[in-house]
């Protein structure tokens, strides 16, 4: 049979979960996932585990925290003038929000929390220091 290797693009379904059994995405019910291994498009461990994969197979992972989303930072979590968000912007705790580096990149935060002066930003990935499981199925590998 053939496996999964570098350079392949590949078809997977998966549902990712949290160590509580809490899910977090699925491509169930959609189009499964598309990536080429060896890109660098995937978190490491999800590709990692595709690799050697055969067609059909489905297999579950654990991918620890430092090889996802990576450990939180609290250093990441500030508190920001409610006057430095736009007034016409809804606040609502888990909202994203957007906002410019000082070298032009977009950073994106997640609002922890706010009141009428100050808002907790964080801009650590929502999944940051999570491990999270995998379920996979590999549905195509095009070579």
């Amino acid at each position: 049979m053939t496996e999964a290797k570098s350079g392949d693009t590949v078809k997977v379904h998966y549902t990712g979960t949290l160590t509580d059994g809490t899910e977090f995405d699925s491509s169930r019910g959609q189009e499964p996932l598309e990536f080429t291994l060896g890109q660098g498009q995937m978190i490491s461990g999800f590709e990692e585990a595709v690799v050697g994969m055969t067609l059909g197979e489905n297999k579950t992972i654990t991918i620890a925290s430092g090889e996802a989303y990576g450990e939180r930072n609290e250093s990441m979590v500030q508190q920001v003038p409610r006057t430095a968000i736009p007034p016409e912007i809804k606040l609502a705790q888990g909202m994203l929000l957007q906002a410019q580096g000082p070298d032009g990149e977009t950073l994106q935060f997640t609002v922890a929390d706010f009141n009428d002066e100050e808002v907790t930003v964080d801009g650590n990935h929502p999944l940051a220091g999570r491990d999270l499981t995998f379920q996979l199925e590999l549905v195509q590998i095009a070579e």
